[in-house]
């Protein structure tokens, strides 16, 4: 039977998993091209950073995403019923009370991030906050508790960052491709190879890098938002209001304003609006259909 915590230990060995992989990859990287070049340097950088980022996106990437999207903490006495709903939802689930944010933004969507139940945060936009009623809005936080019950929240969170930065790594190697070989020539042997050997490397990650991005969303990101939904309904024992919010939240035609691939996953509704059911966002989509979730928490 679902609950908050059917795949807590899983997702934490993900995590470390992911960054492992994320972390010999990066350095494997760098050997190639230090050897290509004959820039031994190119390792020492590859290493640093490696091991900078995955610190990075352990300890701060629920402060990076906060700021990205500018998210404002709230009080009890600044909305009161929002701070209530995620007070008792949490004493509920028997979960610490997460930090509350709120984006300004008219699009409704909301999403969970934060390292583990005690340094999380449940952030909602000021569009959500127009169109739900208490029922609704309590089925939205309490999907929001079950990431965080689940340490969903850390993968995905950590995904952001890293993720992010495989498509900044990869525009790095495809600028060393193609203007980095006049320094290997210099030391003779084999510059000219080694800059076609690097270019090539280059173009293939330039191509693979989003693809690969988008992939780990998708594996982390639609089963994972079931399991919220069913998890999310027993918090609240009333899975009409989170369903009712799905239908409400799917029928907005306005993305949110600072939309992008890297954390659309974060997100309990695919933050591109109308445009998640066109052309390449259909094509990779970070949620489920809204029609399969509703339908699943009604039991049709």
């Amino acid at each position: 039977m679902a609950s908050l915590y059917t795949h807590q230990d899983s997702n934490v060995r993900k995590t470390w998993l992911f960054m492992s992989l994320f972390f010999i990859i990066i350095i494997g990287l760098g050997w190639a091209f230090s050897a290509a070049y004959g820039m031994p340097e190119i390792l020492y950088i590859a290493v640093f950073i490696s091991i900078m980022m995955s610190v990075t996106s352990y300890w701060y990437s629920d402060k990076i995403v906060l700021s990205m999207f500018k998210a404002r903490p709230i009080t009890r006495e600044s909305n009161k019923e929002l701070w209530n709903i995620v007070e008792n939802l949490s004493i509920t689930a028997g979960l610490p009370i997460p930090r509350t944010y709120v984006i300004s933004d008219p699009s409704p969507n909301a999403f969970a991030t934060g390292r583990d139940a005690k340094h999380s945060a449940v952030v909602v936009t000021t569009g959500l906050l127009s169109i739900l009623d208490r029922t609704e809005l309590e089925g939205v936080v309490a999907h929001e508790l079950s990431h965080i019950g689940n340490r969903d929240i850390l993968i995905s969170t950590i995904v952001v960052v890293l993720v992010g930065l495989i498509s900044i790594l990869a525009d790095w190697f495809l600028y060393m491709a193609f203007w980095g070989g006049g320094r290997s020539r210099n030391r003779g042997g084999g510059g000219g190879q080694a800059q076609m050997i690097g270019m090539l490397i280059g173009l293939a990650l330039s191509i693979i890098a989003p693809i690969v991005a988008v992939l780990i969303q998708l594996t982390i990101s639609r089963k994972r938002e079931f399991l919220a939904d069913a998890s999310g309904a027993l918090l609240t024992r009333y899975p009409e209001g989170l369903a009712s919010a799905l239908e409400k939240i799917s029928k907005c035609p306005a993305p949110l304003a600072r939309a992008n691939n890297a954390t659309a996953h974060l997100f309990i509704s695919s933050p591109f609006g109308p445009r998640a059911k066109r052309g390449m966002h259909k094509l990779f989509m970070t949620h489920p259909p809204v029609g399969e979730r509703i339908k699943a928490l009604r039991g049709n």
